[in-house]
C-alpha cells in the first residue's frame, strides 16, 4: 500500500472513476466533493437511466469527438469503451447495449453505476471530504495546500482536478474547478453550452410539445454561409421553447458561433421516402379520403398533433377538402413532408447543457497523462477539459479514459519513486 497521498477534487463521474482506479492500484486517495451525495449529476444522466458509454471501436468513438479530438487518442487507446464494460460488469453492475450501441445498466438505474464506484471506494478506505474546494496553494510549482470552506489540508502529493463543467449547477458543477487551475496559471478557453436543446421562433413548437418523432432527418443550416453543418438521423422532440432530443442535442454541438436566426432547422418526416414515392403516397391517401379536409386527410402520414401545424407551414386552408388540393398544392406537401423548417433564436440556459463546451486548454495538459504542463503534480479528468462530443455515451467515456489515464499516471509515478 502506498504512502503517497493523493487529493481528488470533485465526486462526479470522473472523480469517482480516479478514485476507482487508483485504489485498483493500492493507492487509497482522499476525495472531496461538496455534496453529500457522490455522483448526483451522473445519476441523472441518460433520463436517470446512465448511458455510460458507446460500445464501438476507438477509430469510431474519435468521430464523435467535436472539440480536440487527437488530445484523447492516448487515453482512450490506453482505456477503451470496452474497458469501460468490463470494469463495470466487474463492480457487479450487468450491461447491454441499444440502439446507436448506447450502452446502459440492465437495470436502467443510473444510481446503480453511482453506487456501485461509491461503494468500491468507501469499503477500500477512500477518505471523503464533503468540503467544497476554494484555492489551492502552491510553491515551486506543486500545489502544496488545498483550501476548503472549512479548513486548511497539506501535504499531497498528487492533486487531480475533475470539478466538471457549468451544466447542472444544481449537481456541484458551477465552475469552480475553472477558477482552480486558473490560479495556477491554467487558460480556460470561451465556455458555452454543448448538447443542449434549441430554442425556436415557431409558436408551433409548442403546438406539438412532447410529441417524439423517431426516426427523422436533421439537417442543421448556417444561413450565413448556406451551407449544411450537420446531417443526421435520429430522435427528434418538440418542447414548449422549441426542439429538442438526442439528434438535436448532437447538432447543438455544431451551432458555433450561436447567433439569432442564424440557423436553421430542417426536419425530413420521411426520411426513408423519396420524392416521387412520396408524392404517390400523398396522392393516394388524398384519394383514400378524397372527401375529407387535408387535416384529416392527412393522418395516416403523420401524427395527429402535428397535422394542424404542419398545414400552417404548408400555408394551406385547414377545411379544405383533399379532392380539391391542386398539384402544386400537393408538391408544397411534398416538399414539407421532406423539409419542414424551424429557425433557431439561440441555446437554451448553459445550466440545461449535458455538458459545457470549452474548458482548460488542452495544450497545457499531456495527452499521454492528463498532468499539467504548468504545475508538477497538478493532473485533470472528465468535463473540465476542453474536449466535448455527441451525445450517445461519449462524454462519460471521456471521463472515464481520463480519469484512468491520470491515475495510471500517478501510479507510474509512485512506482518509479519506490
Amino acid at each position: 500500500m502506498s504512502n503517497d497521498k493523493v487529493a481528488i477534487i470533485g465526486g462526479g463521474a470522473a472523480g469517482l472513476f480516479a478514485s476507482c482506479r487508483l485504489i485498483q492500484c493500492d493507492i487509497i486517495p482522499t476525495l472531496f466533493e461538496p455534496n453529500q451525495l457522490l455522483g448526483m449529476k451522473l445519476g441523472i444522466t441518460g433520463k436517470g437511466r446512465c448511458n455510460v458509454t458507446n460500445n464501438c471501436s476507438v477509430s469510431e468513438f474519435m468521430e464523435s469527438i467535436v472539440s480536440n479530438p487527437k488530445f484523447m487518442y492516448s487515453s482512450l487507446n490506453r482505456f477503451t469503451p470496452a474497458d469501460t464494460m468490463a470494469f463495470f460488469e466487474n463492480l457487479g453492475v450487468p450491461l447491454k447495449t441499444e440502439r446507436g450501441r448506447r450502452v446502459f445498466p440492465v437495470s436502467d438505474k443510473a444510481t446503480d453505476i453511482v453506487l456501485a464506484m461509491k461503494n468500491f471506494i468507501v469499503s477500500n478506505g477512500c477518505r471523503i471530504i464533503s468540503e467544497r474546494v476554494t484555492s489551492l496553494s502552491s510553491s515551486d510549482n506543486r500545489v502544496t495546500e488545498i483550501k476548503t470552506n472549512r479548513k486548511t489540508y497539506p501535504g499531497f502529493d498528487y492533486v487531480i482536478l475533475c470539478t466538471g463543467g457549468l451544466s447542472y449547477p444544481k449537481t456541484g458543477s458551477t465552475g469552480d474547478g475553472y477558477k482552480l487551475a486558473s490560479s495556477l496559471g491554467h487558460t480556460v478557453t470561451d465556455l458555452s453550452p454543448s448538447l443542449i436543446p434549441l430554442e425556436c421562433y415557431e409558436e408551433s413548437c409548442k403546438e406539438m410539445m412532447g410529441l417524439s418523432l423517431k426516426n427523422t432527418g436533421v439537417k442543421i443550416i448556417d444561413k450565413n454561409s448556406g451551407k449544411i453543418v450537420y446531417n443526421d438521423f435520429g430522435e427528434v422532440l418538440f418542447t414548449h421553447f422549441g426542439l429538442s432530443g438526442p439528434t438535436i442535442l448532437s447538432a447543438s454541438t455544431h451551432m458555433y458561433p450561436m447567433e439569432p436566426k442564424r440557423y436553421s432547422v430542417s426536419l425530413d418526416l420521411k426520411p426513408a421516402l423519396d420524392h416521387e414515392t412520396l408524392d404517390r403516397r400523398v396522392l393516394s391517401d388524398f384519394g383514400k379520403y378524397s372527401n375529407k379536409v387535408i387535416t384529416n386527410a392527412l393522418s395516416d402520414l403523420l401524427p395527429s398533433k402535428m397535422i394542424v401545424p404542419f398545414v400552417d407551414f404548408c400555408k394551406l386552408p385547414r377545411d379544405k377538402k383533399a379532392n380539391s388540393v391542386t398539384v402544386a398544392e400537393r408538391e408544397s406537401i411534398v416538399c414539407g413532408l421532406k423539409n419542414f423548417v424551424f429557425t433557431v433564436k439561440g441555446f437554451r440556459p448553459i445550466s440545461e447543457a449535458m455538458v459545457t463546451r470549452g474548458g482548460i486548454r488542452v495544450n497545457e495538459i499531456n495527452p499521454n497523462t492528463l498532468k499539467s504542463k504548468k504545475c508538477d503534480n497538478l493532473y485533470f479528468a472528465g468535463e473540465i477539459i476542453d474536449v466535448d462530443a455527441y451525445t450517445g455515451g461519449f462524454s462519460l467515456q471521456i471521463a472515464f479514459s481520463t480519469a484512468n489515464a491520470a491515475a495510471m499516471a500517478i501510479k507510474d509515478e509512485i512506482d518509479n519513486k519506490n
